[in-house]
């Protein structure tokens, strides 16, 4: 349910220049009852689509050219046969001068084709690795796999929104190749959003000249222009518009935490997969240190947004604007250190903000509210995350003295529950701990949910660590470890030492991807059977060596971080 005037204060919504992050009466939540090569990875994913409601390529896909709202444009052949991907497709005009910090400006239209056989330019960044891309604030495109073979086929769209802390990521990053996906039936879509300062800056001449007097969410517009540009076009790749579904990991799924409670994404899509993200109880102290962490207020990010202007010399909006990319993010990818989570440390500087416009509510305001897009969700986290490491290295004493800061008065509680006596103990209580509070923090988001929608959630657990490359140590199974199974696409990286199981294991989950994407629902022939949590869920979904149902933790910790989450005087 939505606001039916989302763009401006009605009774019962915070204003976004005193909300404070306040402490509020806290009410007791409700309790939980008690290896293949890169050709064999390419094999499999295009024939297997048995189990997954998804048709089959068995005629030459679509090439083009296609008519979209600009022009004319034609595609190419992508990694897999039967699949043409459309590369570098503006959704918006540039970023550049005028537009810096504006929201996204209509795209120009071009004549004849165009095309689109070439990546776009990817959003001003410390690119990582030894990536060869171009930056530019002429960014906003998107990329376009398709196995369809006319453009009225109606197939499932997936949109997936790039992690990367909002401070990197791009749309064209290899292992988001979307032929896997589309060899199974879908549309899938990826796009660049701004990042950093470019994508999160507040000042308060930036909210005065918006219009509507906020300011920083720029990033988030860009989510939602890419959704609009998906909603009037993906038809004429063979995609329903009616059937899409956001998806993204770490600080992409925070976005699509962020869009399931923006009122300007009403109607833009209809089923939503967060990764390793924004599915945590609206309790949860980690949230301060994660992707889905947000500035509370307006005035907060419009301070930090003035002291970082005058930092680099810039006293007005038009200084900020006449400023190099490379001066503006310089210090981009710094901490705010006025915030810290128990785990993690602190939170990106440039973030997200409550601005009463784009982010509306808190996390509980709006799961309270009902102020929800009311569509299936699947989510979850990974095991060697939030302070889960495969090989541990926290000492017994580090370990005591985190228990006693983390959980204060429960801190006896929780020792008796994860005792240690050596360090060795002490590492594997602190990967307990961290592992099993995730899994009854997304479990209590669940409940939180069910208080005011009515679709299903389906939470999970990501277990398998892939194969290391070039004999690096073992990661486990790290963040973001889970994304090219998720995607179907090992071929995109061939020096890893892909093995069979790696192979089996990707089709599987695609197939349980490719089926939310389908129907709402990830069951489907042939798969074990991913039940949908309830208020009383005791259970989540595992998935990686092993897919079926496993406990959250045994009753007394559920009962204890069920306990210590409502015992917070913050919520987000």
């Amino acid at each position: 349910m939505i606001s039916p005037t989302p763009h401006r204060p009605t009774a019962g919504r915070p204003d976004r220049r005193t909300f404070l992050g306040r402490s509020l009466t806290v009410t007791a939540a409700a309790a939980l009852a008690g290896g293949a090569t890169a050709a064999s990875a390419a094999s499999s994913s295009t024939s297997s689509a048995a189990g997954t409601g998804a048709t089959k390529n068995t005629a030459t896909a679509l090439t083009g050219p296609v008519r979209i709202d600009t022009g004319l444009v034609s595609g190419v052949s992508a990694a897999l046969d039967g699949v043409t991907v459309f590369k570098g497709i503006p959704f918006a005009a540039s970023t550049a001068g005028e537009n810096r910090w504006r929201a996204p400006q209509p795209p120009a239209s071009w004549a004849g084709v165009r095309t689109a056989d070439t990546f776009g330019e990817v959003c001003p960044q410390s690119v990582m690795g030894s990536s060869t891309v171009t930056t530019g604030e002429d960014c906003l495109n998107l990329n376009v796999w398709t196995g369809a073979t006319s453009s009225g086929e109606k197939r499932p769209v997936l949109v997936w929104i790039y992690g990367g802390r909002f401070v990197l990521g791009y749309g064209s990053d290899p292992t988001f190749d979307g032929a896997g996906l589309a060899a199974k039936g879908l549309v899938v879509v990826t796009f660049n959003y701004r990042t950093g300062v470019l994508g999160f800056l507040s000042t308060p001449e930036l909210s005065e000249e918006s219009g509507h007097d906020s300011s920083g969410n720029y990033g988030l517009l860009d989510q939602i222009a890419a959704l609009k540009w998906v909603r009037r076009n993906i038809a004429a790749f063979g995609g329903d518009p009616d059937r899409v579904t956001i998806a993204g990991q770490s600080a992409g799924g925070a976005s699509v935490g962020d869009l399931i409670y923006s009122p300007l994404a009403k109607g833009l899509f209809h089923r939503a997969l967060s990764e390793s993200a924004a599915l945590r109880t609206s309790r949860d102290p980690e949230i301060a240190a994660l992707a889905a962490s947000y500035r509370p207020t307006l005035d907060s990010a419009e301070s930090q947004g003035t002291a970082y202007a005058t930092k680099l010399g810039a006293t007005t909006l038009a200084e900020l604007r006449a400023l190099s990319v490379d001066t503006l993010t310089a210090d981009q990818n710094d901490s705010d250190t006025t915030v810290s989570g128990p785990v993690n440390g602190n939170p990106p500087l440039f973030r997200p903000v409550l601005d009463g416009w784009v982010k509306p509510w808190t996390y509980e305001e709006a799961l309270a509210g009902g102020h929800v897009h009311d569509v299936p969700v699947m989510g979850g986290n990974n095991k060697d995350e939030n302070g889960a490491e495969p090989v541990p290295t926290v000492t017994l004493a580090d370990y005591d003295s985190t228990a006693e800061s983390e959980y204060g008065d429960l801190a006896d509680e929780f020792l008796k529950l994860y005792p240690a006596t050596t360090d060795t103990e002490a590492g594997e209580a602190r990967n307990a701990s961290a592992r099993e509070g995730s899994r009854v923090s997304s479990a209590l988001w669940a409940q939180e949910w069910a208080r005011t929608a009515k679709s299903p959630v389906f939470t999970y657990y990501w277990e398998h660590a892939p194969p290391s490359t070039g004999g690096g140590a073992d990661r486990g199974a790290y963040h973001g470890s889970e994304i090219q199974y998720v995607f179907n696409n090992l071929y995109a990286t061939p020096d890893t030492p892909w093995t069979d199981a790696d192979t089996a294991i990707a089709d599987t989950l695609s197939d349980y991807v490719v089926n939310f994407a389908t129907h709402g629902d990830p069951n489907g022939k042939g798969l074990a059977t991913w039940p949908a949590a309830n208020r009383r869920s005791a259970t989540t979904m595992e998935l990686g060596d092993t897919f079926g149902t496993t406990a959250l933790a045994d009753d007394a910790k559920v009962d204890f971080f069920t306990k210590f989450f409502a015992a917070q005087k913050t919520a987000w």
